[in-house]
């Protein structure tokens, strides 16, 4: 049986790179989107005496982090069978979480002491397909791993005899 950790890292990857990614091309209509960049900014304003690649790397250890905690969240769901991992379970859990961090932004917006100028109204809406995408693809990381994991079962049973 594949360890939670390893699924909930497994469903990060792939859910932060893709919405990481959706991001990018949604910002090709005009404002920017990209997570690690606001985040990258926000380091930035606080402090500007960090090299430029600290703040790059915390920014994209952040997101990641945050990919890693809705991703144990989801794992936690689905191995207890609260709900399965379809399709319509990633949509249902991206939309919630995209409302997640939503609210995540605001306050971090709020506390923030130099908050950027944006439009915040644009930011925010982006944040449902962003999560919608994150999501999907969380999901179907865990379907590919739950595959491997009977796939392995299913040989270590032949291998015993059973």
């Amino acid at each position: 049986m594949i360890n939670p950790l390893v699924k909930t890292v497994g469903c990060s990857i792939a859910g932060t790179t893709m919405m990481t990614a959706s991001s990018a091309l949604m910002s090709l209509i005009g404002q920017d989107f990209r997570e690690s960049e606001r985040l990258n900014g926000l380091i930035s304003r606080v402090l500007p005496f960090l090299p430029k690649h600290v703040r790059s790397v915390s920014a994209w250890a952040a997101h990641y982090a945050m990919g890693s905690a809705f991703s144990a969240v989801y794992v936690k769901l689905w191995d207890s069978k609260t709900l399965k991992p379809t399709g319509t379970c990633g949509l249902c859990l991206g939309a919630v979480s995209g409302l997640i961090g939503i609210a995540i932004w605001k306050a971090t917006f709020a506390v923030h002491p130099l908050s950027p100028l944006m439009n915040y109204k644009r930011f925010y809406l982006q944040r449902i397909p962003a999560h919608i995408v994150f999501a999907i693809f969380a999901t179907i990381a865990y379907r590919a791993m739950q595959s491997i994991d009977s796939t392995n079962g299913a040989e270590q049973e032949e291998a015993l005899g059973r």
